[in-house]
């Protein structure tokens, strides 16, 4: 059962010991998806009801941090790749609280004028953008709704430093099992059909083989609403794509050619797809060789 909200109360947001933000919206007694998610990557954006949900969680499924931290990693990697294709412009989709390395530093590292915009609602997260990642040119935080595509690419303060009429990634890393599979393929379907030719989406979802198992997480995850897409869902979630290297694999795959045979019950399926219609600079197999 969900913990009763308490009365939200003023709290001070802090960070290395600065102010980030003051906020009466934040109810700490309740779990936050992207607080829970910061505790499994080792991060300290967290409370103890974060905590106390995110331990009960790994209770059931022992393997959920390296599954978070796999994600991540692909996530890095993914984008990487891609700015190695030469798109220079990313629109990071349900951002979260901040990692390290961060999606911008990930793509700098290859290309140094890259451009980034995280995206999200929760205010917290927003604060965290601001203060800790929109420090520098050409790196934005985006007040918007992921769900509504057209929305997010037309909204001012990420037109400030993408432009939509140009090739560019869209992430949405671990997110899509927070939607049912039509609003999911609403959604993908949504972004890439407003992408330019050459764009990339970069997709990553949690998956359980055990379905008794993810009904047991979907039940004691109070967080947010979850759902265990199939596999044909998630490839459904690249419609129209063209895949790049192994395709829809485990993240912790991603690019490996062939990928390694996994024997867990949960995995996080990830992949790259290509809006077509120009080619890309590098093939898959070889690009990482």
């Amino acid at each position: 059962m969900a913990p009763t909200a308490a009365k939200a109360r003023p709290v001070v947001l802090r960070h290395a010991g600065a102010v980030l933000a003051m906020t009466s919206a934040l109810d700490t007694t309740v779990p936050n998806m992207a607080r829970v998610y910061n505790y499994w990557l080792g991060g300290k954006d967290h409370f103890a009801a974060d905590r106390t949900e995110a331990m009960r969680l790994v209770a059931l499924y022992p393997p959920l941090p390296a599954l978070v931290r796999e994600n991540r990693a692909f996530l890095i990697e993914a984008v990487g790749w891609v700015a190695r294709q030469g798109i220079g412009q990313f629109i990071d989709l349900g951002a979260g609280l901040p990692a390290s390395p961060s999606i911008h530093q990930a793509a700098r590292a290859v290309l140094p004028a890259a451009r980034v915009a995280y995206v999200d609602i929760d205010p917290v997260v927003l604060s965290h953008a601001v203060a800790l990642l929109a420090t520098d040119d050409g790196v934005v935080a985006v007040d918007a709704d992921l769900r509504d595509p057209a929305a997010v690419l037309g909204h001012q303060d990420l037109q400030a430093v993408i432009n939509p009429g140009r090739p560019a990634c869209v992430i949405l890393g671990a997110v899509v099992h927070f939607l049912d599979p039509q609003a999911a393929c609403a959604v993908t379907a949504g972004y890439t059909s407003l992408m330019a030719p050459g764009s990339c989406l970069v997709l990553s979802c949690a998956r359980f083989e055990d379905e008794e198992l993810a009904k047991q997480l979907a039940e004691e995850y109070t967080a947010a609403t979850w759902y265990n897409h199939s596999p044909a869902d998630i490839v459904e979630f690249f419609d129209g794509l063209e895949l790049a290297g192994p395709g829809v694999t485990e993240a912790r795959n991603w690019p490996k050619w062939p990928p390694e045979a996994g024997d867990r019950n949960g995995h996080v399926l990830a992949g790259v797809g290509r809006v077509p219609g120009m080619r890309i600079q590098q093939r898959m197999r070889t690009a990482d060789a």
